[in-house]
């Protein structure tokens, strides 16, 4: 072979191998697109799928969680965090998974750890193993609020005037497998006691996760929550699942309240209200996909929680360089649905105007078959309603009268209190209750339940009896002695 031969072999060669490199490059380019120019292309019609799909036969030799924070980064990111900024956290741990990792969640508040009248808001992320976007977006809310909540006035907003607790993990050994159940190889969001499904009423059977979410909301009384997941863009809300199990619009008694609060997170992000799948963004449950044993749906049904189920990725497994940006088109969305508690909505106290002691009465609006209970502490409520014209709001306790009254929820939330009236048994006397109870004075109670019980009745009885017994004797009349007598018995019954 000639050298000129040999030259032009080696000049295709190269022009050859740099047509590749650039084609690769271009690939390359196209995977690690930003977030805005994946999510403007609208296509959302594969989600469902991707949604109802164990995913875990999805891995390839590329571990899909490499940028991701391990379990153990994790745990040592939400400590460090709790160290840093100690003046407005604390850290807790609300469990175990089954491989005995700490449920870790991060409370934010001015007085972390106290009880007070303030509302308590909780996120959730990574409830399925392969959904991990959700945790880490968790931290990046921890920390900007601890860096801004002196300067900026929603950061205040939310530190001063809201307890804010953030599960990152539900689901770290779904994490870890790269799976969507957990080690037990069980949806943890299908594990929850369900209202038109009964397979999950064995506490006992169900998931260590599941039983510490169930306790968390035993002893912290939250009043709405939202659960972040990944593979579709848009802000679900209850019910999930349908009577007859049909797709098909199945809203909740505050459906049109779960619709607004949907909205604020929709409209607040870069382009989720801008779906072409979903109208403005949002949707009911059961009308996309109807599932049961959600979590979503038992927090409203047993715990008073108003809670969002939260896509907010289309992508479940993001390249991890993409996470800045899924913060920042999630951040508002995020900050304003925890603001919303107390921006909106209906918020007081009821008391007894017996002694002006709080009460754990409860709260209904008309027309809407859902009950609010008052804190045990402080008698405070919080009733997340849509704003309209008016509601009319109702307060009841055992033993007290209830009373009812107008407001107009247009614009800002309003403040209502209730002071109730114990009802009366005896003119002139009112009835203790339970709730009344002073536990340092059982004795005392027991001696007044003894007093207003059939004894005093009796004792009347006897009182009247000789009254009218030395009347009689005193005019001789024995005629009018039987006539006074039935009048007195009369009498008897109406003082009683």
């Amino acid at each position: 072979m000639s050298m000129d031969m040999k030259m032009n072999m080696l000049f295709f060669l190269v022009l050859f191998a740099s047509a590749i490199s650039s084609s690769l490059a271009k690939g390359s380019l196209q995977q690690t697109l930003l977030p805005s120019e994946e999510f403007n292309d609208g296509s959302n019609a594969s989600s469902a799928r991707h949604l109802l799909e164990d995913e875990s036969q999805a891995q390839t030799s590329v571990d899909l969680a490499q940028g991701f924070m391990s379990n153990d980064e994790l745990e040592w990111a939400i400590q460090e965090f709790g160290q840093r900024c100690s003046n407005i956290s604390r850290v807790y741990s609300i469990g175990k998974s089954v491989n005995g990792f700490p449920l870790w969640v991060i409370e934010i508040s001015d007085k972390p750890g106290e009880e007070e009248t303030e509302p308590a808001f909780k996120y959730i992320g990574n409830v399925h193993g392969d959904e991990p976007v959700g945790r880490e977006l968790l931290i990046f809310l921890a920390n900007w609020l601890c860096d801004n909540h002196l300067k900026d006035p929603l950061a205040t907003l939310i530190v001063e005037n809201v307890h804010l607790h953030l599960l990152p993990s539900m689901n770290p050994d779904g994490f870890s497998l790269r799976k969507r159940g957990n080690a037990n190889n069980i949806d943890l969001n299908r594990d929850f006691p369900d209202q038109f499904v009964f397979i999950n009423d064995d506490e006992d059977s169900r998931q260590p996760e599941t039983r510490a979410i169930m306790n968390w909301l035993r002893d912290i009384r939250f009043t709405a929550s939202a659960t972040l997941h990944g593979g579709a863009l848009v802000a679900n809300y209850p019910w999930d699942g349908s009577d007859d199990k049909r797709t098909k619009y199945y809203g909740c008694p505050d459906d049109d309240a779960f619709r607004f609060m949907s909205s604020i997170y929709s409209h607040s992000h870069y382009n989720m209200s801008s779906s072409k799948e979903f109208l403005g963004g949002i949707t009911n449950g059961a009308a996309w996909y109807p599932l049961y044993g959600g979590m979503q749906d038992w927090n409203y049904i047993h715990a008073g929680c108003f809670e969002l189920t939260l896509e907010i990725s289309d992508n479940k497994w993001p390249n991890a360089a993409e996470l800045p940006f899924l913060w920042r088109y999630n951040k508002m969305s995020m900050l304003n649905l925890v603001a919303s508690l107390v921006k909106t909505g209906v918020h007081g106290r009821i008391y007894s105007s017996g002694d002006g002691r709080p009460l754990p009465g409860s709260i209904t609006v008309s027309g809407i078959n859902y009950t609010v209970r008052a804190g045990n502490t402080f008698g405070d409520y919080h009733r997340i309603l849509a704003p309209r014209d008016k509601y009319e709001v109702v307060a009841t306790m055992p033993g007290y009268k209830s009373k009812n009254t107008t407001i107009w929820l247009d614009e800002g939330p309003v403040t209502l209190d209730f002071v109730l009236d114990p009802e009366v048994s005896v003119k002139g006397s009112v009835l203790r209750n339970i709730y009344d109870c002073d536990c340092n004075g059982e004795s005392k109670q027991e001696f007044v339940q003894f007093l207003w019980g059939t004894h005093l009745e009796v004792f009347f009885v006897v009182i009247v009896v000789l009254g009218f017994l030395l009347l009689l004797f005193q005019r001789r009349q024995k005629v009018k002695f039987s006539t006074s007598r039935q009048s007195a018995g009369a009498k008897r019954t109406v003082e009683v």
